[in-house]
C-alpha cells in the first residue's frame, strides 16, 4: 500500500495545478479534500508513477484510452520516426501517407463495408460529425424533414452541444438543457432491467419494440438512431445482448433511418471484437472511433461511413459538400500512433490473447462477484463491472481515494465499480488487480 506522506515537491505541484488548471468532470472544490490530485511523473506499462515515486495500476486505462501501456516502445518508435518526417499539415487540399494508410486499414477491417474516414480530434467531435452527416445526407436527398435523432435511455455521447443533445444524463440536461435540440429517448436494453424469467436477449427485444413503435410513428422525421454498441459506459457500464443491435439495424433499414454506432469507448477490441458491432453481425451507417484508436497517445477521432452516404455529398456544388473541418484533422503524428496500434493488434494476435487475459481476471474476481454486498457482476471482453449495494452518496469518491492507497487507479461511476485495464496485464498483475479491488471494496463498505 501507498502509506508515505506527500513530499513538499508534490504539494507544490498540486497547489500550482489548483491555482492554474481547471480540471475536467469534477467539482474543483472536491480536489481540495475528497479527491486530492495526483501529480503524475511518468508511466511504464500498466503503471503510472507520481512525483514521489508511488505507483498506481492504471485499471481504467486513463479514461479508457490506453490500450498497450504507457510509454509503449513500439508506438514510441513510430512517433519518433514520424517526428523527423512531418508533424502536421492541413488536410484541406493536402494529404499524407499516415492518414491514407490508416483509412485503408480501418476500411479493410470492416470488409470495406465502411470507408471514407472523416477525421477530428475527440470523441464528441466525431459524434457531431456523424449527426451532421446524417442530417445533411437526408437534406441532399430531398428529405428535409428528417432532422430528429433517437438515443437510448442513459446514453452518453459527449459534451459538445450536438453530442449532449443525444446524451441522456440528467446532470448535463439540468445544466445545459435550454441549449439543446431535444432527441427522442427510448428504452435501454440494459440486461440489469431483466424481469423474472427474462434473459438479456429478452430485455434487448423488449427494448427494440419501443424503438420500433417510435420509428413507425416518426420514421419520416427521424434522421438517425445513435447507440453505444453492447456497453453504455457512462450509464454504469450497462451491458446488453447483441440482439438489440441486430434488431436496430433491421428497424433502421425498414423505416429508412440511419444507424450510428458510437464505438468511441467500446471499439478497438474493448468488447472482445475489434468493432463491437461485429458481435451482432451488422454494420451501421456510421461508426465513430476515438479513445483507444491512437493507443492513448494523441487526440484522434474519426467517422467511417458507407459509400452511398459519401456519394450523397459528391457534387460540383459546394453547398452539397460536407461542411465541417478541424485545424488538426488527420494529424500525421496521431495517425502514425494509430497505425502502430493497429500493427500491435495484428502482430500480437491481441484479440485472442485478450480472451485468455479476460478468462483469468474473471476467475480471479469471483470472490468479489460472490460477495453478498455486490449485485450485477458482469463482464464483456475487457470490461468488468459490478454494483455496490450501498446508499452512501460518497461511495465513489471514497472508493477512488482508498484505491489510490492500494496502488490502483479506479474511479467508480456512482455505485458502479468497473475495471477497464490495458491489454498488457500479466498473470501477476491480473491476480493483484482482482485481490486489491476486493480489498478496497471491503474497506469502503465497512467504513
Amino acid at each position: 500500500m501507498n502509506t508515505r506522506q506527500p513530499s513538499e515537491q508534490t504539494g507544490d505541484w498540486v497547489a500550482r495545478s489548483l491555482a492554474s488548471v481547471w480540471h475536467p468532470c469534477t467539482q474543483m472544490q472536491h480536489h481540495e479534500s475528497m479527491m486530492p490530485l495526483v501529480p503524475v511523473s511518468h508511466g511504464r506499462g500498466a503503471w503510472l508513477f507520481d512525483a514521489d515515486g508511488r505507483r498506481y495500476l492504471d485499471a481504467i486505462s486513463s479514461w479508457w484510452v490506453n490500450l498497450f501501456g504507457h510509454a509503449n516502445p513500439r508506438i514510441n518508435t513510430a512517433l519518433k520516426d514520424q517526428l523527423d518526417l512531418l508533424e502536421h499539415a492541413m488536410l484541406a487540399g493536402f494529404t499524407h501517407e499516415p492518414v491514407i494508410k490508416l483509412s485503408e486499414k480501418l476500411s479493410a477491417l470492416t470488409g470495406h463495408a465502411l470507408g471514407h474516414c472523416f477525421y477530428a480530434s475527440d470523441g464528441a467531435s466525431a459524434v457531431e460529425i456523424a449527426l451532421k452527416m446524417s442530417f445533411h445526407f437526408w437534406r441532399n436527398s430531398g428529405k428535409t424533414d428528417k432532422r430528429e435523432f433517437v438515443c437510448l435511455r442513459g446514453s452518453y455521447h459527449g459534451e459538445t452541444i450536438g453530442a449532449l443533445a443525444v446524451t441522456d444524463v440528467q446532470l448535463f440536461r439540468d445544466a445545459y438543457g435550454p441549449l439543446l435540440q431535444q432527441a427522442h429517448v427510448v428504452a435501454s436494453p440494459d440486461a440489469r432491467a431483466a424481469e423474472a424469467g427474462e434473459s438479456a436477449a429478452d430485455v434487448a427485444r423488449r427494448a427494440a419494440k419501443q424503438l420500433e413503435q417510435l420509428l413507425a410513428e416518426r420514421g419520416d422525421k427521424i434522421a438517425a438512431v445513435i447507440v453505444e454498441p453492447l456497453v453504455q459506459c457512462a450509464a454504469g457500464m450497462a451491458m446488453y445482448d447483441p440482439a438489440y443491435l441486430a434488431e436496430a439495424r433491421a428497424l433502421c433499414d425498414r423505416y429508412g433511418v440511419h444507424l450510428i454506432a458510437d464505438e468511441i469507448a467500446v471499439g478497438c477490441g474493448r468488447t472482445g471484437s475489434f468493432f463491437a458491432c461485429e458481435q451482432a453481425n451488422i454494420w451501421p451507417d456510421f461508426v465513430c472511433l476515438s479513445k483507444g484508436i491512437s493507443g492513448g497517445y494523441l487526440p484522434l477521432s474519426l467517422v467511417m461511413t458507407r459509400d452511398e452516404i459519401y456519394q450523397g455529398f459528391y457534387d460540383a456544388d459546394v453547398k452539397r459538400g460536407f461542411l465541417h473541418s478541424h485545424s488538426y484533422t488527420g494529424n500525421p503524428l496521431a495517425c502514425r500512433a494509430a497505425l502502430a496500434t493497429l500493427d500491435i493488434f495484428e502482430q500480437d494476435d491481441v484479440l485472442e490473447r485478450n480472451r485468455e487475459r479476460a478468462a483469468r481476471l474473471t476467475t480471479a474476481l469471483m470472490p468479489l462477484a460472490e460477495d453478498e454486498r455486490v449485485m450485477h457482476f458482469r463482464q464483456r471482453g475487457m470490461i468488468w463491472a459490478f454494483d455496490a449495494i450501498t446508499d452512501d452518496p460518497a461511495f465513489s469518491s471514497k472508493f477512488f481515494a482508498s484505491a489510490l492507497q492500494h496502488e490502483l487507479l479506479l474511479r467508480p461511476i456512482g455505485r458502479t465499480v468497473y475495471l477497464m485495464p490495458p491489454y498488457i496485464l500479466d498473470d501477476e498483475e491480473s491476480d493483484s488487480l482482482a485481490a486489491r479491488t476486493h480489498a478496497v471494496f471491503d474497506e469502503v463498505m465497512r467504513g
